[in-house]
């Protein structure tokens, strides 16, 4: 049975996921399509009476008297411009005479097994076997322009994605203003909007805000998703917790732009819509040319954010991360950027892996400084030549060196930048994202590459591909340290310089896509100053993302938090770093360092030669711990057991998807005198099932453990860690 069907005499779609259940329906005789019911899965498909057709104004055939009541009232699939709706609108255009309406309305449809691709973009993936599609056509006749609505039901995990193409068939062209991924209306209710806010250092945090009359929103305008907002926002009811409550949760599968907006209206209705942000697009559509609008997966919860955040984890693990390293341990890695800054040499790197080596660490991983003239960050960036100077005998035979040790070498790269201090600009200044006549903004001294032109994907590609063919790079730290400003392509024409941002976008993904294709077997971690680029397009090339420059212990249990709303665990790049924290001047034992850390892909970022061997034999048992647990933490079943904005600690754990096995892990941040131990509640487990403690042998049963809960040791010192692992007992 499939998961998607058209029922012909209701007109009505329905489209089914495990628990879960989306309806759409064709209305009158112009064929409005409307939003009918998104929620807990129902076996009804004749509830057409939702969309409130049958009451006043009715539909245009029936009133055409009241048609703007209709219009500003129905609940539309995917609404039209300046016809009549007065909400959010997902697409607007210009025509030959400078007119901005466009209406939508249904022409046809199929449905089929599996999910075609994106051109162009990343986008979740599925077989025959594991999920069904639905194309409904859309057409305004009188720009003659269609408008392809995708839909993507899977069996396996409760998400439907959305995507769009529009397509001008007219002999003239028409620009695209707008085009979101998706809408979606729906009742108001008592939701609540959840959004991931931040800054460098400080990315994802998370927001509550309810949601008023008119429009509240997020996006970013910065070239990249950004650290400041997150291309993901949810509904949540006013009860809900970690494992209770209605939860819709919408994101973005993108790398640049975008708006994620909540509109709610005088009929006490929401309008949600998200996609590329509208400011500053405009992108010229010729005759029988498309445009494909990136993807936005959508999920609906009825047990809470922790359902949410298990049905995201699933599916980018299954069906987004394409790296072979999804199912893969991941190597422990040592970056040497903390330790040495740009003052660095082969002796000292080869001592530090030689260091890291008797510890048990996996890869050395040599980050910027070791090309051009690259002293410091105002020079060098676009020559991604080796600096013989500082590496004598190359990069080769430092390599060779580290690889004898038994450990894996990677490599930082920041491809779309460059240094007006560099053998590249000299050459090509054209290359560089600027504005004529005006002096460019800089920040960190750099200026972008314009990456929509084929000359600089080549450029990059042969630089990063024969670095790559030089030396037996296991892994590659793409990083990119600075939002995009100065709009304009000396490329591109006037009529199309805003098709700039979204262009630049498509750039780099194709670059992405031809370095991942030929290395398959390279690890590539995605970087943007930290966690500013840390989003699902990215993960569809790079299995793990530097999750924020901040590795401050305490810090990183919000971060981290927020974070594991929607990424799943093995994407997250963590490392345990030096105290004080450079980032904070924070002091935090090397455990708690160490537990805080594990909760991602583990790794080091600190001189270990520096440390005490006390803390060198706190490392190596670190180490030997993650490649024990590895599997269940980036496999298994993730529950948030505390929240450190609100309370006194960050708990977490994971279970085996068989419930076989747990590990807690998380820190109390201040101890107070005098006071009793408290009782963490433990979730995801088998109530009647028995568990005992590996460590204390302590039994209990399942049920016990998630309602009156695990004990806590009596903590001394602040920033104290906690971990327990227990077993099912099969006995």
């Amino acid at each position: 049975m499939g998961a998607i069907h058209y029922y012909e005499k209701e007109r009505v779609f329905k489209l089914d996921t495990p628990h879960t259940s989306y309806l759409i329906g064709i209305v009158d005789e112009e064929k409005f399509l409307g939003h009918i019911y998104y929620g807990a899965k129902i076996t009804d498909y004749d509830v057409r009476a939702l969309m409130r057709t049958g009451e006043a104004p009715f539909v245009p055939s029936q009133n055409n008297r009241d048609r703007s009541s209709f219009l500003d009232a129905f609940p539309m699939e995917y609404p039209g411009h300046g016809v009549g709706d007065y909400r959010e609108s997902a697409i607007s255009v210009a025509d030959k005479n400078g007119n901005t309406a466009v209406q939508p309305l249904y022409r046809e449809h199929k449905i089929y097994a599996g999910k075609p691709g994106l051109p162009g973009l990343p986008a979740t993936f599925g077989s025959e076997e594991e999920c069904e599609t639905l194309e409904i056509v859309l057409a305004d006749e009188v720009l003659d322009l269609t408008v392809t609505l995708y839909y993507t039901a899977f069996y396996d995990v409760d998400v439907i994605t959305r995507s769009v193409r529009v397509t001008n068939h007219a002999k003239e062209p028409v620009y695209l203003t707008k085009v979101f991924s998706t809408a979606l209306d729906l009742d108001a209710e008592d939701y609540r909007m959840l959004t991931l806010h931040g800054s460098w250092a400080r990315e994802r945090q998370i927001e509550y805000r309810q949601i008023g009359y008119g429009k509240q929103s997020v996006g970013s305008c910065r070239g990249e998703s950004s650290h400041q907002e997150h291309p993901f926002v949810a509904l949540v009811s006013a009860n809900a917790g970690q494992e209770q409550g209605r939860v819709y949760g919408f994101h973005f599968v993108y790398s640049g732009n975008f708006l994620a907006q909540v509109e709610k209206n005088q009929f006490d209705s929401l309008r949600v819509v998200l996609g590329i942000h509208p400011q500053d697009f405009r992108w010229e559509l010729k005759q029988d040319e498309t445009f494909t609008a990136p993807e936005v997966v959508m999920t609906y919860s009825d047990a809470g954010l922790g359902r949410m955040t298990r049905t995201l984890h699933d599916l980018y693990r299954k069906h987004l991360i394409r790296s072979p390293y999804k199912d893969r341990e991941r190597p422990v890695l040592i970056n040497n950027w903390e330790a040495t800054y740009f003052d660095f040499n082969e002796e000292k790197i080869w001592s530090i892996a030689k260091s890291a080596a008797e510890l048990g660490v996996d890869m050395l991983v040599l980050d910027d400084g070791w090309f051009g003239k690259r002293d410091g960050d105002c020079s060098g960036l676009g020559d991604w030549d080796v600096n013989e100077t500082k590496l004598r005998g190359g990069l080769g035979k430092l390599v060779d060196q580290v690889r004898s040790l038994g450990m894996q070498f990677g490599l930082w790269f920041e491809p779309e930048m460059i240094s007006e201090d560099s053998d590249l600009y000299r050459s090509h200044p054209d290359w560089a994202i600027r504005i004529p006549d005006r002096a460019p903004m800089r920040s960190r001294y750099q200026l972008l590459l314009d990456m929509t032109r084929q000359e600089v994907q080549d450029y990059l590609y042969e630089k990063i591909s024969g670095v790559l063919r030089s030396a037996a790079i296991s892994y590659v730290k793409w990083d990119m340290n600075r939002s995009i400003s100065d709009w304009y392509s000396a490329a591109l024409p006037a009529a199309q310089q805003g098709e700039l941002p979204h262009r630049y976008v498509l750039g780099l993904y194709a670059l992405l896509e031809r370095l991942t294709a030929e290395f398959p077997d390279v690890l590539f971690e995605g970087c943007s100053g930290g966690g500013g680029r840390f989003d699902a397009g990215m993960l569809y090339y790079c299995p793990q993302i530097w999750c924020s420059d901040d590795t401050d212990a305490y810090e990183r249990t919000r971060i981290q938090y927020g974070t594991s709303m929607i990424y799943p665990i093995s994407a997250v790049g963590s490392h345990v770093s030096v105290v004080p924290n450079h980032q904070t001047g924070r002091i935090t034992p090397m455990e708690t360092r160490g537990i805080t850390a594990m909760a991602g892909s583990f790794g080091f970022e600190l001189d270990l030669q520096k440390l005490s061997e006390e803390d060198k034999k706190t490392v190596a048992a670190q180490i030997k711990q993650f490649k024990e647990y590895g599997p269940l933490i980036h496999g298994g079943k993730y529950y948030r057991l505390s929240d450190p904005f609100t309370e006194n600690s960050a708990f977490w754990s994971f279970v085996a998807q068989d419930d076989s096995e747990v590990l807690v892990q998380g820190v109390v941040f201040r101890t107070a005198p005098n006071m009793r131990r408290k009782a963490l509640r433990l979730a995801g487990l088998c109530p009647e099932s028995r568990y005992q403690d590996t460590a204390s042998g302590e039994i209990y049963t399942g049920a016990a453990l998630m309602h009156g809960g695990l004990l806590l040791p009596q903590t001394w010192g602040d920033y104290c860690p906690v971990m327990f692992h227990l077993k099912k007992i099969f006995a």
